[in-house]
C-alpha cells in the first residue's frame, strides 16, 4: 500500500508541475461554462428597427412608442421611403422595418380596421420569424378593448419559404473549409518535421515563405474541388438557391480558403507533432467558429467582450459575406468589408508564419 500511494503522489507531483495540463484541467472546465452560458442565448434582442410612418397620427405614435419602450427592439429612428428600407436591410443595418398605411388612424376610427406591414431580414429564418412575432404581439396588445382589428402583414425578406438550410449552409461552409485546410496543411509540414525533412526543403535556395506557400497549393486545389462539390449539393439537393454572383462567391471562398490554410502553417510552426497539430487545428477551431462565428448564435446577443472575441474569428467574416452574396444576391460593395478583413488576416498569418520559420533558422 505504501508503494501505491508512494506513486499516487509522484503523479500528483508531475501534474501538478505541468503548468498546461492544470490549465487545461482546471481552467477549461472555467472558460467552457463561461462561454456556452454567455454565447448560448437563444433570444433576439437589441432588435434594430426603423419606422415608415406616412401617417404621423396618435394610434401609429403609440405604437412605435410602445414597440421603442420594449427592451428587446432599438428604435434606429424614422424611414421617409420604401427604398431607404430596402437600403439599409441589404447593408444589414437594420433588423425589422414597420410600415404604416397612409391614414392609418382615420382607417381604425372609421373602417374599424387598419393595416400595418413588418419587414424582416429572414436570411436567419427563426431570426426573422421571432422578430415578427414579438412585433406582431406588441400591436395586437394595442387598445384590446375597443372593437378595432390592425391587420399585420409579414414579409420575410431573402428567405420566404422559412428554409432553415438557408441558414446552415454558409455556416457548415466556414465550419468546413476552415477545419479541414487547418489540418491538412498543418499536419503537412509537421510531417516533414517528424521525417527530419523540413529542414532539407528550407536549407535549398528557396526562400522560407516560398517554400510554405508552395506546400499550401496542392491544398488549394483540394480545397476548391471540396467548394465546387459544397455548392452543388447545396444548389441541386438543399434548393439553396445563388443568389448573387457565382464568380464573387466563389472569389470570397477562395480568399478564406487560403486563410484557413494560411492558419494551419501558422500552427504547424509552433507545434513539434501531428496528433498536437489535429487537437488544435480540429477542436481548437471547432469551438469558436461553432460559438463565436453566428453561424448557430445571433453575435448581437452576446456580452460586448464575446462580441470583441468573435471580431478575430475568421468564419464569421466568411459567414456574413457568404449570407451577403448567397442568400442575398448583394454585389462586392456590400461585402468589401468582410473581404477586407479576411485578406487583412492572410496577410498576418503568412508574415507571422514566414517569421517563426525565420527564427528557427
Amino acid at each position: 500500500m505504501k508503494q501505491f500511494f508512494s506513486f499516487v503522489h509522484k503523479e500528483f507531483y508531475h501534474i501538478l508541475r505541468d503548468g498546461r495540463t492544470m490549465l487545461i484541467l482546471l481552467g477549461m472546465p472555467v472558460v467552457q461554462i463561461l462561454l456556452f452560458g454567455f454565447a448560448i442565448n437563444m433570444e433576439v434582442q437589441h432588435i434594430r428597427t426603423v419606422v415608415f410612418d406616412p401617417a404621423q397620427d396618435a394610434a401609429t405614435r403609440d405604437i412605435t412608442e410602445r414597440l421603442a419602450a420594449n427592451p428587446y427592439f432599438h428604435m434606429q429612428g424614422y424611414v421617409y421611403s420604401p427604398d431607404e428600407i430596402n437600403k439599409l436591410l441589404q447593408r444589414g443595418e437594420t433588423d425589422v422595418a414597420i410600415v404604416y398605411e397612409q391614414n392609418f388612424n382615420e382607417n381604425l376610427v372609421h373602417s374599424k380596421k387598419a393595416q400595418l406591414q413588418i419587414i424582416a431580414d429572414a436570411s436567419n429564418p427563426n431570426t426573422g420569424t421571432i422578430v415578427a412575432n414579438y412585433v406582431t404581439a406588441i400591436v395586437s396588445e394595442y387598445r384590446p378593448h375597443i372593437p378595432y382589428r390592425i391587420e399585420v402583414e409579414n414579409k420575410l425578406l431573402y428567405n420566404p419559404e422559412m428554409k432553415s438550410a438557408y441558414t446552415f449552409v454558409p455556416g457548415i461552409m466556414g465550419l468546413v473549409l476552415m477545419i479541414i485546410c487547418a489540418i491538412m496543411t498543418s499536419i503537412s509540414i509537421v510531417r516533414e518535421k517528424e521525417r527530419g525533412t523540413m529542414e532539407v526543403l528550407l536549407a535549398s535556395p528557396l526562400k522560407p515563405g516560398t517554400v510554405l506557400i508552395s506546400k499550401t497549393v496542392p491544398y488549394l486545389a483540394l480545397s476548391f474541388i471540396n467548394l465546387i462539390t459544397i455548392l452543388l449539393l447545396s444548389y441541386f439537393v438543399l434548393d439553396v438557391p445563388i443568389q448573387g454572383n457565382l464568380a464573387l462567391l466563389i472569389a470570397v471562398s477562395v480568399l478564406f480558403i487560403f486563410l484557413a490554410l494560411s492558419l494551419g502553417l501558422l500552427i504547424s510552426t509552433l507545434v513539434q507533432t501531428q496528433v498536437t497539430a489535429v487537437l488544435i487545428s480540429g477542436i481548437g477551431l471547432m469551438m469558436p467558429t461553432l460559438i463565436l462565428s453566428g453561424m448557430i448564435f445571433p453575435i448581437d446577443n452576446m456580452p460586448e467582450p464575446l462580441q470583441w472575441a468573435s471580431s478575430v474569428v475568421p468564419a464569421r467574416w466568411y459567414i456574413a459575406a457568404v449570407k451577403k452574396v448567397m442568400i442575398e444576391g448583394l454585389g462586392f460593395t456590400h461585402v468589401a468589408k468582410e473581404v477586407g478583413i479576411l485578406a487583412g488576416m492572410v496577410v498576418f498569418l503568412i508574415g507571422a508564419s514566414i517569421a517563426k520559420i525565420k527564427n528557427r533558422l
